[in-house]
């Protein structure tokens, strides 16, 4: 069922969306949204987020019920880095799907998230509660949950701004020259293969860092940087210059000694949303990557 409450503006010239957030305890974000479809009125009329409110005037607040999605919790074993009232950080392991998809609604990394903690926000009947950002189903590592609304605004946010730091350790066939650089060029749909990205001129800008940590006869090992977020980023830039990710069967190489692209997230960097303390989390090489190294070696 929805919920209603109201208040009345005890102070001129403060805007609607920051004083009825403070008041409901919900995230701005939320509050503007509620504002724009006429869930919240000031003194009986539907208005805009910035409108500043007058000494006695009435605003009334409807919450409605949140869609109903066809989420089950199933109870799996979670590598947990961290985790306090606000946020978990996830160590995900490879060949786990991280959200259900429509008419999939289970075995993913949200449904073993759900029964760890029930109460993740679910927004408008998304099927990604609690997700700030995603790792594709063969990628291993660090992973940031929200557990709360206000959490999830916040680092929705940071994302957005390119505030949160983001590494990997990826492993490509060939000698990567210079040891330090970016690559930068925009990402879309494939127009030959919809199933893929690629880089092409009318994506979206992508900008991926990377240093040189180490290099075999045939194959060099970096620390790649998002710089931006968009899908499938690190295995399309380095397949396009020419430096395809091992075990990328999609977009560069298959591997006789790895199963899954050669891509950890092993490192993050990010302001806390309940504390601002800035938090610095890393994840070990898991042991299919570290024995593919060996082979090298060997």
């Amino acid at each position: 069922m929805s919920e209603n409450q109201y208040f009345i503006a005890d102070i001129s010239d403060l805007r609607l969306d920051k004083v009825a957030s403070d008041q409901s305890h919900l995230s701005r974000t939320r509050i503007q949204n509620l504002i724009k479809k006429g869930y919240i009125t000031v003194n009986g009329e539907k208005t805009r987020p910035g409108y500043l409110l007058q000494e006695g005037d009435r605003v009334d607040i409807t919450i409605p019920s949140p869609t109903p999605v066809d989420l089950i919790p199933e109870t799996m074993p979670l590598s947990i880095v961290y985790e306090d009232k606000d946020i978990l950080v996830l160590d995900k392991p490879p060949g786990l799907t991280v959200h259900p998809a429509p008419g999939h609604p289970s075995h993913t990394l949200v449904n073993a998230i759900l029964a760890h903690c029930p109460d993740l926000p679910v927004i408008g009947g998304s099927l990604r509660p609690g997700i700030v950002h995603r790792l594709d189903k063969d990628t291993s590592g660090l992973i940031i949950v929200a557990k709360n609304e206000l959490a999830q605004d916040d680092l929705a946010a940071q994302m957005k701004a390119r505030t949160i730091v983001k590494k990997y350790l990826v492993l490509v066939k060939g000698k990567l020259t210079p040891e330090k650089g970016a690559i930068e060029a925009p990402i879309g749909r494939d127009p030959r293969n919809r199933q893929r990205m690629a880089v092409v001129s009318t994506g979206r800008p992508a900008r991926t860092g990377y240093r040189v940590l180490q290099q075999w006869e045939n194959y060099t090992l970096v620390e790649a940087t998002l710089e931006t977020g968009r899908t499938h980023q690190i295995r399309v830039h380095f397949g396009a210059i020419g430096f395809p990710v091992m075990g990328d069967v999609t977009y560069g190489m298959r591997s006789t000694h790895l199963r899954r692209q050669f891509v950890h997230a092993c490192y993050v960097k990010f302001r806390h949303p309940g504390t601002g303390e800035c938090l610095e989390l890393e994840s070990p090489l898991p042991p299919d990557l570290k024995q593919a190294l060996e082979s090298l070696t060997g």
